[in-house]
């Protein structure tokens, strides 16, 4: 059997972890993003604006991770949100299709008890590496 190839990109385009995880993990090619929180890089802090400042900056981060691991948003295919409040699924729509304009990822929207920092919206994805033929 042929060794499963393992890579960890970095950038200090996003922001750096607070824990014990990777910004992303590449296997093969497979990009695994870590949960974006709507953090300015150079603050490290929460982006004020409420949830859709959050949202974007969240994606603006997740970005940025996927140019580190050599890839785009067009090859994202399953992305997560998790919520504080389910009432701001809508908003957070308004900014995402900013990003995700055709050939949407698969995704799932979770409202939960509460987020780190007392963020308003998560996003992680998940990536592949190189071109995507679509198929009919």
């Amino acid at each position: 059997m042929d060794p499963v190839h393992r890579k960890i990109p970095y950038t200090a385009k996003a922001p750096i972890r607070q824990g014990i995880y990777s910004q992303a993990v590449v296997v093969d090619r497979t990009i695994y993003i870590s949960g974006q929180l709507g953090l300015d890089t150079a603050s490290g802090q929460l982006v004020a604006g409420g949830v859709q400042a959050q949202a974007k900056q969240a994606l603006i981060n997740m970005g940025e991770i996927l140019k580190a691991a050599g890839s785009g948003y067009e090859n994202v295919v399953k992305t997560t949100v998790l919520l504080a409040d389910m009432n701001d699924f809508n908003n957070v729509n308004e900014v995402y299709k900013q990003f995700f304009s055709s050939n949407y990822p698969a995704r799932a929207a979770y409202q939960v008890a509460a987020l780190p920092r007392g963020g308003l919206v998560e996003i992680e994805a998940v990536a592949v590496v190189g071109p995507i033929t679509d198929a009919s």
